[in-house]
C-alpha cells in the first residue's frame, strides 16, 4: 500500500464524511444543548456525542464487514424486516425528513438573516437554487466524495473555526450554575442526538465511502477495512470538535435566553454576538455548506440504494431528480414543523437499526437466526410503546416503561433487546446462516 496515496484518500474520505454528517440538525443541536446545560454542558455534550458520533461510527464498522452492502448487514434479523428497516432509515435520512431539513435551514438559519425580510416567495426562491445545486453537483454519483472533502469541507472548517475561536476569546455571556430543562442533561443530550440523523446516515455515507475507497484502486478486503476506519475516526474527530464549541458557545447564553428559543434563531444570535453584522454573511456561508454538502451526501446514498435494489429498473439520474423536487416541496414547510414530524419516526426506527448493528458484532458467536429477530422484534415494541404512550398520554406504558433500566439515559430498550436475543436463541430455527460466509 502506498503510504501518501492511502493518507491522501484518508484525508478526503474522511473530510467528505465529515461534511455529509455535518448537516442542519448538527448546527441546530449543539448550541441549544449547551443554552439549557450552563455550566453542565459537557454532560449533555456526552450524550449528544453518545448517539451522533460514536453510534454512527459503530455503524460504519458494521456496514464495513459487509462492503457497505446494507441489506446484508441486517439480513439475520430476516431479509423483509431489514429491507423494511432500511428503507425506513434511507427515507428519514432522505427525501422525507433530512434533505428537506437542510433546505429548509439553509433558508432560515443562512440566508433570511441576510436578506432581512422572510417571505414565502424568497424561501421558495432560495429552496430552488439549494436543490438545484443539489441536483447539479450529485448527478455523477464518482465525483460525489471529491467535490465535498477537496472543496466544500475546508470552506466549511474555516468558517466554523473563525466562528468558535472568536467566541471562545470573546466570550458574549455568562453560563447559568443552573440547567433550565427538568429532564436529565445526558438523556437530552442523546435524545438530541438521535434527531441530526446520523446514526441513519452513517447506513448510507458508509457506502458512499467505502465505493470511493474502490474507485482509488483498493480492493483488498483488508485495506479497505483500515481506510474506511481511519476515514471514520477523522470524521469523528473534527465533529467532536465543532460540536464542544458550538455547545459552548450556546451554553455562553443560558443567562440570557429562555428554553422557549427556536433552535434555528439561536444559531444567528450566536453569530451576530460574536461577529456583529459580518456575522451573518459568515453564519450564511456556514449554514449553506454544511446543509449543502449533507443533502448531497444524502441524495447521493438514497439515490444509489433504489437504484441497487431495483436493479437498475430505476435510473440513478432519475431518483436524484425526484429526490430533489420532493425535498424542495417539503422544505418550504419549515424547519420547526419537519422536526416535529421527524421525532416520533425517528424515535422508532433509530434504536432498531442501532440494536440490529449492534448484534452484528457478535455475528460468528450467534448461531441462531431468531436470536436477532428477536433482539429486532422487542426493540421495535419498545420503540413503538414508548412513543404511542407518549404522544396520546397513556400514562400507565409510559409509567412501566420509565421503570426499565437505563430509562432516564434514552435506553429502555437495551435489557428487552438483550432478553429478546436470548429467548430467540433458544428457539429453533429450520435454517441457520452465517452472513460472515457473505461478508468480505
Amino acid at each position: 500500500m502506498n503510504n501518501k496515496k492511502a493518507l491522501d484518500v484518508v484525508v478526503v474520505v474522511g473530510f467528505a464524511l465529515f461534511s455529509m454528517f455535518f448537516g442542519a440538525g448538527n448546527l441546530l443541536f449543539p448550541p441549544y444543548l449547551g443554552l439549557v446545560s450552563g455550566t453542565n454542558w459537557i454532560v449533555s455534550l456526552s450524550g449528544f456525542i453518545l448517539t451522533d458520533i460514536i453510534l454512527a461510527l459503530v455503524v460504519v464498522m458494521a456496514a464495513v464487514k459487509f462492503d457497505g452492502d446494507l441489506d446484508l448487514t441486517l439480513s439475520r434479523a430476516g431479509k423483509k424486516f431489514a429491507r423494511a428497516i432500511i428503507i425506513a432509515s434511507i427515507l428519514c435520512i432522505g427525501p422525507l425528513l433530512a434533505i428537506p431539513r437542510n433546505g429548509a435551514t439553509t433558508y432560515e438559519m443562512g440566508i433570511a438573516p441576510i436578506l432581512g425580510f422572510d417571505t414565502p416567495v424568497a424561501k421558495l426562491i432560495v429552496s430552488i437554487i439549494f436543490f438545484g445545486l443539489t441536483l447539479l453537483l450529485t448527478i455523477r454519483p464518482s465525483k460525489v466524495v471529491d467535490i465535498i472533502g477537496k472543496f466544500l469541507t475546508p470552506a466549511l472548517l474555516v468558517c466554523l473555526a473563525i466562528l468558535i475561536i472568536m467566541g471562545i476569546i470573546n466570550p458574549i455571556g455568562d453560563l447559568s450554575s443552573s440547567q433550565l430543562i427538568e429532564n436529565t442533561l445526558f438523556a437530552e443530550g442523546v435524545a438530541q442526538g438521535y434527531q441530526t440523523l446520523d446514526t441513519l446516515a452513517a447506513v448510507a455515507f458508509s457506502t458512499v465511502a467505502i465505493t470511493a475507497i474502490i474507485q482509488r484502486g483498493y480492493s483488498d478486503s483488508k485495506e479497505k477495512v483500515k481506510l474506511t476506519l481511519q476515514s471514520g475516526l477523522i470524521s469523528g474527530v473534527f465533529l467532536a470538535l465543532v460540536y464542544a464549541g458550538l455547545t459552548y458557545l450556546g451554553s455562553m447564553l443560558s443567562t440570557t435566553y429562555g428554553v422557549d428559543t427556536p433552535q434555528a434563531s439561536l444559531m444567528v444570535v450566536i453569530t451576530n454576538a460574536i461577529l456583529g453584522k459580518p456575522g451573518k454573511i459568515i453564519l450564511g456561508i456556514i449554514v449553506s455548506l454544511a446543509c449543502l454538502t449533507t443533502s448531497i451526501g444524502l441524495t447521493s446514498s438514497a439515490a444509489s440504494y433504489f437504484s441497487n435494489i431495483s436493479n437498475g429498473k430505476l435510473k440513478y439520474q432519475t431518483l436524484v431528480i425526484g429526490i430533489c423536487v420532493f425535498s424542495l416541496i417539503l422544505a418550504n414547510f419549515g424547519v420547526s414543523t419537519i422536526i416535529q414530524f421527524s421525532a416520533p419516526v425517528l424515535e422508532i426506527v433509530c434504536p432498531v437499526l442501532v440494536a440490529l448493528i449492534g448484534t452484528t458484532f457478535l455475528d460468528k458467536y450467534i448461531k441462531n437466526d431468531n436470536a436477532f429477530k428477536g433482539v429486532a422484534y422487542v426493540t421495535l415494541l419498545i420503540s413503538i410503546l414508548s412513543v404511542g404512550s407518549s404522544l396520546f398520554n397513556i400514562t400507565q406504558v409510559s409509567d412501566l416503561l420509565s421503570k426499565l433500566p437505563l430509562a432516564q439515559y434514552g435506553f429502555n430498550w437495551i435489557l428487552p433487546a438483550i432478553l429478546g436475543g436470548i429467548i430467540g436463541n433458544f428457539i429453533k430455527t429450520k435454517k441457520v446462516v452465517n452472513s460472515n460466509q457473505k461478508a468480505m
